[in-house]
This record gives C-alpha cells, sequence and structure tokens, in this order.
C-alpha cells in the first residue's frame, strides 16, 4: 500500500520504493528514502559517524540569549532539562552558539575559551553536562570570524579545531556560514567533517549555509543535519516561511541526515499558544531537528506542555525517518503528511488563514485507498476516533493546527 501522496510531489516509483524498503529490505540503512537518486545517494555517501538515526533533540542559547551566555546559565540549563523531565522524554544536547571564545587564538593557534564568561574552560563543562546524562554542543564558523564578529572562525584550522573539540569531549558541532573567504560552501565545509572524522570522537555535524547552494543535495556525505533556510524569528511570518521553504528538500531525509529549517522559537513570547502548537507539530512532522531555543529554566506550564508531547516526539523520532510534506494546499488551508513505520501515517491539518475554517484530509490526499478504515490519535486532545473512513475534517482557529497518526484497522 502507498503511504504518500502522487498529489504531494512523489512518484510512483518513489512510492514503489519506500514499499519495497519498509517490506523487502527493512535491515538495510538508508532504505526509507523517498527519492531514487536520494536513496543511490545514501547508500553511497551517508556520513559514517554513527550519529542521527533520529533528528537530534537538545537546547541552543541563541534565540532566546544571543551572546549573552556563561558558563553558569549553562549548567543551569542542564540541572533544568534534568529537573523538567525533558531530558529523560529525548533532550539531550546542550549546544553552546555564537560568542563562547575570546576573539583570539593564542600563541599557538588554539581556540580560547572566554575567561570571564567561561572560566573554567569548556573541558570542565562538558564533564559537567556528562554527568547529567546530557552531551555539550559547540558552534563555530567556516570563515574567518563567526557572525557576531566576537570569536575567530574555523577557516584554516580545521584540524587543529576539531582535535581541540574531541580533546573538550564536544558531541556537537554548530558550522555556520560567515566572514568566508568566498569560496563555496562545497569547497569549505567537507574539510572540518573530515576533521570531525579524524578527532577520534563522534561529534555530530550540523551545517548552517542557509540552504544557499541547496545543501539537501551535497550534505549528506558531510553532515548530519543541514540548514535548508536562513535564520528563524520568533514570529508567524518567519515561522511559516521556513517550513515552505525545508518542504521541497522532503526527499533528502532519512536517518542519519535531517533538513533544519533552523531551531524552535516555542516558549519565546513571539507567537500564540495555537501558533507555537503548529510550529512544534510542524517541525516534528517533517523530521526537523528539535532544538529548544527559549529558557527552560523559566518556562511556564504551557510552553512545557507544547514541548513534551511525548506522542508529537514520537512522530519526529519514528525510526522509518521519512519526512512529511505538503500534500494539499487550499489557498490557507493545508494537508501535511508523512509516513511513519508499522503502516501508520501522520497527518497535520493547518489553517494559516485569519478566520476559523474547516480542514478536511480526503483519503486520497495522504493516498490511501477510500475503504481503508483507520483509528486516528488525536496527538494533542490525547484522544481516539475509531472506525474513521474516507476523510478527516476538523474546524480550526486562525492559524492553529491538528495533528493526528492514523493507524489502518
Amino acid at each position: 500500500m502507498a503511504y504518500l501522496s502522487v498529489r504531494g510531489g512523489w512518484s510512483a516509483m518513489s512510492v514503489g520504493l519506500i514499499v519495497f524498503c519498509i517490506f523487502v529490505l527493512p535491515n538495510i540503512a538508508g532504505c526509507v528514502s523517498a527519492s531514487p537518486a536520494r536513496r543511490t545517494h545514501l547508500q553511497t555517501n551517508l556520513l559514517a559517524n554513527g550519529l542521527a538515526k533520529t533528528p537530534p533533540m537538545g537546547w541552543n542559547s541563541w534565540n532566546h540569549f544571543g551572546c549573552q551566555i556563561e558558563e553558569k546559565l549553562i549548567r543551569q540549563t542542564a540541572d533544568a532539562m534534568v529537573s523538567t523531565g525533558l531530558a529523560a522524554i529525548g533532550y539531550e544536547y546542550i549546544n553552546l552558539d555564537d560568542c563562547w571564545a575570546e576573539s583570539n587564538r593564542d600563541s599557538v593557534g588554539n581556540l580560547v575559551p572566554k575567561a570571564s564568561t567561561f572560566p573554567s574552560g569548556i573541558k570542565a563543562l562538558a564533564d559537567y553536562v556528562h554527568s547529567k546524562g546530557l552531551k555539550l554542543g559547540i558552534y563555530s564558523d567556516a570563515g574567518n570570524q563567526t557572525c557576531a564578529k566576537a570569536m575567530p572562525g574555523s577557516l584554516g584550522y580545521e584540524e587543529q579545531d576539531a582535535k581541540t573539540f574531541a580533546t573538550w569531549g564536544i558531541d556537537y558541532l554548530k558550522y555556520d556560514n560567515c566572514n568566508t573567504d568566498g569560496t563555496s560552501p562545497k569547497e569549505r565545509y567537507p574539510k572540518m567533517s573530515k576533521a570531525l572524522m579524524n578527532s577520534g570522537r563522534s561529534i555530530f555535524f550540523s551545517l548552517c549555509e542557509w540552504g544557499r547552494e541547496d545543501p539537501a543535495t551535497w550534505a549528506p556525505g558531510i553532515g548530519n543535519s543541514w540548514r535548508t533556510t536562513g535564520d528563524i524569528r520568533d514570529n508567524w511570518n518567519s515561522m511559516i516561511s521556513r517550513a515552505d521553504k525545508n518542504d521541497k528538500w522532503a526527499s533528502y531525509a532519512a536517518p542519519g541526515g535531517w533538513n533544519d529549517p533552523d531551531m524552535l522559537e516555542v516558549g519565546n513570547g513571539g507567537m500564540t499558544t495555537e501558533e507555537y502548537r503548529a510550529h512544534f507539530s510542524i517541525w516534528a512532522l517533517v523530521k526537523a531537528p528539535l532544538l529548544i531555543g527559549c529558557d527552560v529554566r523559566a518556562m511556564d506550564d504551557v510552553t512545557f506542555e507544547l514541548l513534551s508531547n511525548e506522542e508529537v516526539i514520537a512522530v519526529n523520532q519514528d525510526k522509518l525517518g521519512a519526512q512529511g510534506k505538503k500534500v494539499k494546499k487550499d489557498g490557507d488551508l493545508e494537508v501535511w503528511a508523512g509516513p511513519l513505520s508499522n503502516k501508520k501515517v501522520a497527518v497535520v491539518l493547518w489553517n494559516k488563514g485569519p478566520s476559523k475554517a474547516t480542514v478536511t484530509a480526503y483519503w486520497s490526499d495522504i493516498s490511501l485507498e477510500s475503504t481503508t478504515v483507520v483509528s486516528a490519535r488525536d496527538l494533542w486532545a490525547h484522544s481516539t476516533q475509531s472506525a474513521v473512513q474516507g476523510q478527516l475534517s476538523v474546524v480550526l482557529e486562525s492559524h492553529a493546527c491538528q495533528m493526528y497518526v492514523l493507524t489502518p484497522q
């Protein structure tokens, strides 16, 4: 049975490959691709560091704190990730962004943690984060300076910096694309990828060249995730535009390498609860990295409820690893869907419009046979409709969505 809609942009050959992979070759890594070219690419070029079998989950400092970071904040964030229970449901990376280092390297060319904000050093911070059962991420840039121009980039220092990161116990590297020498990212990013592979430590490699040279087409053999968009902002228009720009690359995501429409803004205050619910739902469906961008030490109950929905997270972390996508658009009313393991289908009904409206997903929109009977699990209401056939409809307020997992009966 086909679970991806030809109407939504997948070919019959793509659907056939998915079925072949699910039922015939379930043990071959990379066999879940919705694109024949992508499947071949994965088999030959998937980054061989054993990481990112599912999209990464964790926290990043930039969206809320910008350059205002210091080691006490990072330690407290790690503590909060554990005490809130977020760590227990999968949020494992605590990632520093820009501005953690001194503006100059030392006399032998090493990056130096900023003495005023990280006086204990990054190795001690990594040890602390690891003691909590979590992982520490760090930031650098494939240029001469980072984007904030507050610290050196790694251009020309790839091997040295990768060894430094490994020695410190770093688990994740976000690698930005500012202040470069003008050469293509396709030339600069592989150098750091190789350096990380030679560092002696498995380090998740997150490429961030903002989708300018279509990294989905060349980054799977280089990194574990690649930004497909410019930076997100904490507002509705920014969020939906990132979702739409990311959507065209859906067939290139698979276990080991993920499309990245940027970090989560949930809880930062610039959107309504319904808009944040849609943000989190779509990011989960499209297998985006789930990197919290708010202050987890001060979350309100609504923010925690959104970020801790284990049923929605389970869609993001589904072992099939197939990115969902937009399969139907009727003005401001959209249906997004994608296949899950065990023949299930994830569906998001989304009203992007300015007023209340009914959104309907017909079985033909999501490539279910018209006679198929499903149970429909509402992942936000935590309720189940049984014996649903033919279509699924819901009345949604402006900018709201509803997310379901359909299980054929």
